[in-house]
């Protein structure tokens, strides 16, 4: 993508005459990663007060202060739009120093992810959820497209965890990694923010791992079992 520019029309330079008579200062054109930037924070702040399906390009348009013309240049349409802000938006969780601590690698974790849910991006990222409940054709069109910036990390340290002997490489899955995450987003949606650090702890403690101590002392996986009557 290349550098934004902005088609908004500037304002007409002001004279020393008219700063003298007290007129309001020009407004400076945005371009560039300044006009992405105001984009982007126009897509989380319309995402937060109205919800994707009010989102419009024009609205965007309008709050970024820029022409509706420069978001199709660089975007298709609004859901390419929205899933290049909530991306830019996230922050990245560093995976912990590998001290041998599983469950302070997993609270290490947890706990950033529960200050992001928070954070301005978090309160987007709920609305979008959210909005996935509402409209369940917008899951297919956009949920795709959006990575979990905790999985990685947790992954990680589920990784090491799993080489030290701790529990079986079965328990390396997407599906385990994502259990922790997915009840911090909705204890958000359900309860709100912040998320208290007993409710990490209690994520932690009762549900991650004992699910991984069930993996390390069952002969089969859980949830694999063939004699599930459902």
């Amino acid at each position: 993508m290349g550098v934004l520019d902005n088609d908004a029309p500037a304002r007409p330079r002001k004279t020393r005459a008219a700063a003298t008579e007290g007129a309001q200062p020009v407004q400076r054109r945005k371009r560039g990663e300044e006009l992405r930037a105001a984009i982007h924070a126009a897509v989380l702040d319309e995402l937060r007060e109205r919800g994707f399906t009010a989102l419009t390009m024009d609205s965007v348009a309008a709050r970024a202060q820029t022409g509706k013309a420069t978001l199709y240049r660089y975007w298709p349409g609004k859901v390419e739009l929205v899933i290049d802000a909530v991306h830019s938006s996230m922050s990245g969780i560093e995976v912990p120093a590998d001290d041998g601590d599983l469950r302070g690698q997993l609270l290490t974790v947890l706990g950033r992810a529960a200050d992001d849910l928070a954070g301005p991006t978090g309160v987007a990222a709920r609305s979008l959820i959210a909005e996935f409940v509402r409209t369940p054709e917008l899951t297919d069109a956009i949920a795709p497209h959006l990575e979990d910036p905790v999985i990685g990390p947790i992954s990680e340290v589920l990784r090491r965890a799993a080489v030290r002997g701790e529990f079986p490489a079965a328990a390396l899955t997407p599906r385990v990694a994502g259990v922790g995450p997915d009840m911090l987003r909705s204890y958000a949606i359900v309860h709100g923010v912040p998320i208290p650090d007993a409710i990490v702890t209690e994520i932690v403690d009762l549900v991650l791992l004992p699910l991984l101590t069930g993996y390390a002392h069952s002969p089969t996986p859980p949830g694999e079992s063939g004699n599930s009557t459902g």
